[in-house]
């Protein structure tokens, strides 16, 4: 078993779940106070992050373990909660790029990041092109039509 605290929340930004839509979307996270600005040190050089979340308002109960529609959409094809992102997942993590737009003392702005307000955040990771993959990616097409409208 593993205890994982928060190092910051997201503030500001949407506050309500929906699934599209997200790269209008500008937000705070606020380092949590047992962090001095001294640990964003040099991340304002990056112009990018990783964010990994807590999907906080998932039920527990709705946590799915198999296969589904995404999105429920029969359209689709019925694959595995680890064929998707979908944020009902077993531990509900959530990771995510966005862009850095600034850091003032123990707030990070940022752009693009699709966790809502009071989001706890686990961990801010610096971008680095050397993390994409090394060679050509490819997904299915619904996972192409999935993401249309997502930023």
């Amino acid at each position: 078993m593993y205890e994982l605290e928060p190092v910051a929340r997201v503030v500001g930004g949407r506050d309500e779940v929906r699934d599209d839509d997200w790269g209008a979307e500008r937000a705070v996270l606020l380092l949590d106070e047992r962090f001095s600005p001294d640990a964003l040190l040099g991340l304002s050089a990056f112009s990018h992050l990783e964010i990994v979340y807590l999907f906080d308002r998932v039920d527990p109960a709705r946590v799915e373990t198999g296969a589904r529609h995404p999105r429920g959409n029969t359209a689709w094809p019925r694959v595995g909660i680890f064929a998707q992102r979908a944020k009902d997942r077993p531990n509900r993590l959530g990771v995510s790029r966005c862009r850095l737009l600034g850091v003032s003392g123990r707030e990070i702005a940022v752009a693009g990041l699709d966790a809502v307000d009071g989001t706890p955040v686990l961990d801010i990771k610096p971008y680095m092109n050397e993390f994409a993959p090394q060679e050509p990616a490819h997904q299915p097409a619904w996972a192409t039509e999935l993401m249309a409208g997502y930023w």
